[in-house]
């Protein structure tokens, strides 16, 4: 099967800086890719040339079948029309409109608008109640899910998200990131720019760049708690199917803790299970603890911020070891 995005030799140069230096990479349809790295590494720069806002100073880009480098503006225009939906970390929403009326601007702007669709679109997102509030009205979580209701209201196969999150609270950073794990399961091909190591890791896989070049993805001493909780309720309580090619999981592959499947899917190891379990443990007690000392949890469980190791004995201890998490799930006891 033919790549929906195909880069080759990729160069975008500002005077003498190469924002982007010689990428070259594919990517298939329905899959979901995490573009991560330093400020100043090129990430944005590459979200632009796939979206055709930027021009490429040299290489190839073909995406869904069309070459962007050759495309006059209208026909740059129209690709963006009907092949990508854009979500930025600024919301960019019209500020006299109505959350319904930004969303069938980008109708009108693709063919024709269509009230009923645009409706649905904002309901998918859990607006259904805000169809008429302009986005000074609404929350920023909100302004977002209505940016992903105009971005995907014209079915586009690629989704190019740039720190989506970013301007988001941790609630509003835990809806919008269901909502493109939904996308994902859809079909839809999503590339999410992001410096926050979590939200990369429910990627299926990491591009690392680095002065405008790929790079490994930073190695650590330990698994991270919060990928080992995230891979737990995946494949232990969920029963999802996880790639080998998924951020983070190559390395827990090496480690041990980690085995390849038929089907490209992978298992936890006996290590692998208790490492886990441990991290479940620490991750799942790290939010009975926020719970229960500020009186709310505002994360599914796995996302909040573990605990410094070394102190999940005392947590347990000033917990009474709750046997369920905030969200009543099991906290896993390690085996012994």
């Amino acid at each position: 099967m033919q790549p929906l995005v195909e880069v080759r030799g990729l160069v975008r140069r500002f005077g003498p800086v190469a924002a982007l230096d010689g990428l070259s990479f594919a990517l298939a349809e329905g899959e979901w890719v995490a573009v991560t790295g330093p400020s100043g590494s090129g990430k944005t720069t590459l979200l632009n040339v796939l979206a055709g806002l930027d021009r490429p100073t040299a290489g190839e880009v073909r995406v869904a079948g069309t070459e962007l480098a050759g495309l006059a503006p209208r026909a740059l225009a129209a690709y963006r029309r009907r092949t990508i939906g854009l979500v930025f970390q600024q919301f960019h929403l019209m500020p006299y409109l109505t959350a319904l009326e930004n969303v069938m601007l980008a109708q009108y702007v693709h063919s024709m608008t269509d009230r009923a669709e645009a409706a649905e679109a904002l309901a998918r997102v859990g607006l259904a109640g805000r169809l008429h509030h302009l986005p000074a009205q609404l929350s920023g979580g909100e302004q977002q899910r209505v940016c992903l209701a105009r971005a995907l209201i014209n079915h586009p196969p690629l989704v190019l998200a740039d720190e989506p999150t970013g301007n988001l609270d941790a609630a509003n950073q835990a809806v919008v990131m269901a909502l493109l794990a939904d996308l994902h399961r859809r079909g839809h091909t999503i590339v999410l720019v992001t410096h926050d190591p979590a939200l990369a890791a429910r990627a299926d896989r990491e591009l690392r760049l680095e002065h405008g070049r790929f790079a490994p993805p930073p190695q650590g001493e330990a698994a991270p708690d919060r990928l080992l909780a995230d891979l737990w309720h995946a494949l232990e309580e969920e029963g999802v199917r996880v790639p080998t090619t998924r951020a983070g999981v190559p390395e827990l592959l090496a480690e041990g803790l980690l085995g390849a499947e038929t089907g490209a899917g992978v298992a936890f190891t006996p290590a692998g299970r208790q490492a886990a379990l441990a991290a479940v443990r620490r991750v799942r007690l790290a939010e009975a603890l926020l719970a229960r000392t500020l009186g709310r949890c505002t994360m599914e469980c796995g996302r909040e911020t573990p605990l410094a190791p070394g102190w999940e004995e005392q947590v347990a201890e000033f917990l009474g070891r709750p046997e369920l998490c905030p969200h009543g799930r099991p906290i896993g006891e390690v085996e012994a």
